[in-house]
């Protein structure tokens, strides 16, 4: 398994960037494809069935957004002392990270649990639409345990640069979860017609094996980064880690606030209007995968850089970053804003879904470059350990201008394509922030840790 080493070992300029990048967009395009799969094979039981869905998913993304969030600190540690020739310190990091991850799953697993049906309200959904959420809900809770393990893992393993084993993994869970949501949605090979139950029964199953093939591969040292006192509690790292990882955790949850709320508003305007915008954020996120990729290299080589006490390649690396990012973003949005209306009617069978559907594409299509921009340079800034920054910026631009925009037209009985334009507002405020912070270079001396204390 390909790994980086400290030094001059690392990869460097455009070419490093892309060198870990694609792995992870491979990756990350097999996950896209299994959520429009979700949602796809639960079109044709009508909107209520993708409204269950989408809201199934977004409870679900909100963990993962959490977990992300922790786990920035864990990138920023791990790839520090990764750079920095200490792969001891960087294993013990990983086994605090895995026992962290754990922990906050069994509680989220337990909360989403008994509290399944006061959130699928919370989203401003009702009737048969509610039920069929909270169903989604329960099934796919008890897997979260597994779902966590796994991105504890995965995200160690990139904070390496091991973005092989990832891939690998990722591709087999992803074409397990597709057979699975096809075969227990439709009633294949003999298994009862389960629904909507059955993609949440599909996703779950798909978690467990990716997480019993990485704890397998872990626990026998097949991974680079080995495991440390798997079973003691260290609670100076687990503090280190939070220390760092707090407030890229807080953004993850001032974002998942944000877009709750616009999805409230956008609840009330009916079934349709939030099935469009569940609809487009699954095909554009063919798009957001990119971008996620390239954060996930710019987070690895900043962080490694730094520790290697290479300052100016871990600015080329963040803006090697943001360069791929607008262009690899923009072709795909060019190419998915083209074929919005056949990419939506191939989703579902509704004319109002549909043209909602393509109008939201077309906004959000639009702001692919400025996408990009958040994708990298935040990634980069998590990966040196400045995570404060992102978490302002989140706050700012998505509290106080895109929700608040969006109230403000929804108290002025404005039609849902303006409420779904404020999107573009956000993104351009956005754009100019995090350029403006990677430009200043304030956050190549936020981390210390003990070997960069010295120096840094």
């Amino acid at each position: 398994m390909e790994v980086l080493d400290g030094g001059d070992k690392i990869p460097r300029g455009s070419m490093g960037v892309w060198k870990l990048a694609w792995p992870s967009i491979i990756t990350n395009l097999f996950y896209a494809t299994s959520s429009i799969v979700a949602i796809k094979v639960v079109g044709g039981l009508g909107p209520d069935a993708i409204a269950a869905a989408v809201t199934g998913q977004r409870v679900t993304f909100i963990l993962q957004a959490v977990l992300t969030g922790v786990l920035a600190g864990s990138t920023a540690l791990i790839a520090r002392h990764w750079g920095a020739e200490d792969k001891d310190e960087a294993g013990v990091f990983l086994t605090r990270t895995v026992q962290l991850v754990i922990f906050l799953s069994i509680i989220s697993a337990f909360l989403v649990w008994q509290f399944a049906e006061p959130l699928v309200i919370f989203f401003g959904l009702k009737n048969q639409a509610l039920i069929l959420s909270s169903d989604y809900l329960k099934a796919i809770a008890p897997f979260y345990v597994a779902f966590g393990c796994g991105m504890g893992l995965i995200t160690a393993l990139r904070a390496v640069g091991d973005v092989k084993t990832p891939l690998f993994i990722g591709v087999i869970m992803n074409l397990f979860a597709i057979f699975f949501m096809l075969v227990f949605v439709n009633g294949w090979l003999g298994f009862p017609e389960y629904g909507v139950l059955g993609a949440a029964l599909g996703n779950g199953l798909s978690f467990v094996i990716g997480a019993v093939l990485l704890v397998v591969f872990w626990l026998s040292n097949q991974l680079a980064v080995r495991y440390s006192s798997i079973f003691d509690l260290d609670i100076i790292r687990v503090i280190e880690i939070f220390k760092v990882g707090l407030p890229a955790a807080l953004e993850q949850v001032v974002f998942q606030i944000g877009i709750t709320a616009f999805l409230i508003l956008v609840a009330y305007y009916g079934t349709e209007a939030y099935a469009a915008y569940g609809i487009g954020v699954q095909i554009l996120s063919f798009s957001f995968v990119i971008g996620f990729g390239f954060s996930i290299a710019g987070a690895t080589l900043v962080g490694q850089h730094l520790g290697a006490q290479n300052k100016d390649q871990a600015k080329r690396a963040g803006w090697g970053a943001m360069r791929l990012s607008i262009i690899s973003m923009t072709f795909f949005g060019i190419v998915i804003v083209a074929f919005a209306e056949p990419l939506a009617r191939f989703m579902i069978d509704n004319d109002e879904v549909v043209r909602l559907t393509v109008i939201f594409i077309w906004l959000l299509g639009s702001m692919q470059p400025l996408m990009a921009i958040e994708f990298s340079l935040g990634g980069a800034l998590r990966g040196a350990g400045d995570t404060k920054t992102p978490l302002v910026i989140t706050l700012t631009c998505l509290l106080f201008i895109r929700v608040f925009l969006a109230v403000i037209f929804f108290l002025l009985d404005a039609s849902i394509e303006i409420i779904f334009s404020t999107l573009l507002a956000d993104y351009i405020v956005k754009g100019f922030l995090y350029v403006s912070r990677f430009k200043s270079g304030r956050w190549i001396n936020v981390l210390k840790i003990k070997e960069a204390d010295q120096q840094l």
